[in-house]
């Protein structure tokens, strides 16, 4: 890899694709888990309650290179989904940052909806609602905490390191362009060869997409 190809744009966009991708894509899939279970925990009362919302909060500081190592184990060629062939790929990078996003998600998310007055709930079921009109109901109460649950989820995503790594192998193709590079373990790459002006430059970007996605959250909230 010279100096010419560290330095083409072509390189440092399809970094960027592929992390947005990745994350996004995680993240979108936590999301339709993790809102589930929140609620679920969060509206129940139940025998082993503080015991799962323990889970879920231990859940949220995962090792990210643990959380790696057995999704590598489970995706090779002796594990349970060997014959989907997906070791290096963008999709063990996915499932990976979802395994390690869920848990924040739903999380931040539970502490939300269990902060809603229960009066709100009362009242709801008090005018005749149903139990889909309560959820509703706390969903647009809870929705600052659940956006910033998301949010966390992304971030923690998009930041990782070890676990994409581990499963992804840090690909790049022989034209310049990125399999499964993302903008962390390309900045992991790039300083260890010395490129500090591109690794440098990636870091802002990254900045700057989490400041770009806090901006949205905090203007969804303050509606």
């Amino acid at each position: 890899m010279t100096l010419e190809f560290i330095a083409d744009p072509t390189y440092l966009r399809s970094i960027i694709r592929v992390s947005l991708t990745v994350s996004l894509t995680a993240i979108v899939l936590s999301t339709l888990v993790s809102l589930p279970i929140a609620f679920a925990v969060g509206f129940a009362d139940f025998p082993g309650k503080r015991l799962l919302t323990a889970i879920i909060n231990t859940g949220m500081g995962f090792p990210s290179v643990a959380v790696g190592l057995f999704v590598l184990l489970f995706i090779s060629n002796d594990g349970p989904l060997g014959t989907l062939d997906l070791v290096y790929t963008p999709e063990a990078m996915v499932i990976s940052q979802c395994i390690l996003a869920a848990p924040v998600i739903t999380g931040v998310a539970l502490s939300a909806v269990e902060s809603v007055d229960d009066a709100v709930r009362d009242a709801a079921y008090g005018i005749g609602g149903t139990r889909t009109d309560v959820a509703l109901i706390t969903l647009k109460e809870a929705r600052y905490g659940v956006l910033t649950g998301i949010l966390a989820g992304f971030g923690r995503a998009i930041s990782e390191v070890g676990s994409v790594l581990i499963v992804g192998g840090n690909i790049a193709y022989a034209d310049g362009t990125s399999k499964t590079r993302t903008i962390t373990t390309a900045i992991t790459f790039e300083t260890r060869r010395g490129e500090f002006e591109t690794a440098l430059a990636l870091g802002a970007v990254l900045i700057v997409l989490v400041l770009l996605v806090n901006g949205i959250v905090l203007r969804l909230g303050g509606r």
